[in-house]
C-alpha cells in the first residue's frame, strides 16, 4: 500500500469508527463560545477528557468570561483548579492569558506569529485555536495522537514531538480533511479507547491489517 493510499485508508476507517464510538463532550459543540473553547483546551492539557468533562461546567459557572478570570485572585483560581491538578501552574497561566484577552477585547488574531505571542499560546494551544476558531487543519498533537500515528505509520526520531519534522508533517496530513475537527477528535478518541498506551485493543482495531506496530509485533521469527 502506497503512503497516499495508507493515509486515505487511515482517515476513512478512523472517521467511520468515530461515528460509531466517538465520545461526546460539551466543548465539541459548534455553538460554543470562543472563551469556552480555549478554556476547555487549556484544561485538557495533561488531563483526561472525562475528568475535564465533569469539572468544566462548574469552572465555567464560576468564571463565565475572560474578565471574571482576569479580575479574580490567583489563589481563588488555584482553589477552583485543585480538583484536576497542576493548579498552581495553570492558575498563573490562565490569569495572564485572561488579562491579555481582556486587553484584546476577546478577539483572537488569525496570524500565527501574533497568536503565539499571546501568553499560554504554545504550539498545541495555537493549533487548537486555529482548528476550533478558524477551522484550519491544525493537529491537536500530543502524546496520544502521536502514539496512534507512530504505531500505524512508523516512529519518529526525535524525543520531543514538537520538533520532530516527520511527526509534525504526518499529523498535519492526517487531519487535512474536509471534516478536520472530527478527524482530530477521532484520532484522540481512538487513542483513548482502542490504541491505548498499555494493552491496546488489537481485536477491536479497524486499521490493524495495515498497522506498522502490530505487523512488526506479530512478524514471525526468521527460520534458522
Amino acid at each position: 500500500m502506497t503512503n497516499a493510499k495508507k493515509l486515505t485508508f487511515f482517515q476513512k476507517e478512523i472517521l467511520a469508527w468515530y461515528k460509531k464510538f466517538g465520545r461526546k463532550f460539551e466543548w465539541r459543540n459548534n455553538n460554543l463560545s470562543l472563551y469556552k473553547y480555549v478554556i476547555a483546551e487549556i484544561l485538557l492539557q495533561r488531563t483526561k477528557a472525562e475528568t475535564v468533562a465533569r469539572f468544566f461546567p462548574q469552572f465555567i459557572l464560576k468564571f463565565p468570561n475572560w474578565r471574571s478570570l482576569a479580575s479574580a485572585k490567583e489563589g481563588n483560581i488555584e482553589l477552583s483548579l485543585m480538583p484536576i491538578g497542576l493548579y498552581k501552574q495553570r492558575s498563573r497561566r490562565i490569569k495572564n492569558l485572561a488579562i491579555e484577552m481582556v486587553k484584546r477585547k476577546g478577539k483572537i488574531p488569525s496570524d500565527r506569529k501574533e497568536l503565539e505571542s499571546i501568553p499560554f499560546m504554545g504550539q498545541y494551544m495555537a493549533n487548537a485555536v486555529e482548528l476550533v476558531v478558524f477551522n484550519q487543519p491544525s493537529p491537536l498533537i500530543d502524546v496520544n495522537m502521536a502514539r496512534v500515528l507512530e504505531r500505524f505509520f512508523g516512529p519518529r526520531k526525535m524525543a520531543d514531538i514538537r520538533y520532530d519534522p516527520y511527526l509534525q508533517s504526518l499529523a498535519k496530513r492526517a487531519v487535512n480533511h474536509v471534516n478536520t475537527k472530527e478527524m482530530n477528535w477521532a484520532i484522540l478518541d481512538f487513542s483513548a479507547l482502542v490504541c491505548k498506551a498499555r494493552s491496546p485493543l488489537h481485536t477491536e482495531c479497524p486499521i490493524r491489517d495495515h498497522c506498522t506496530f502490530l505487523n512488526f509485533q506479530v512478524k514471525p521469527a526468521p527460520s534458522k
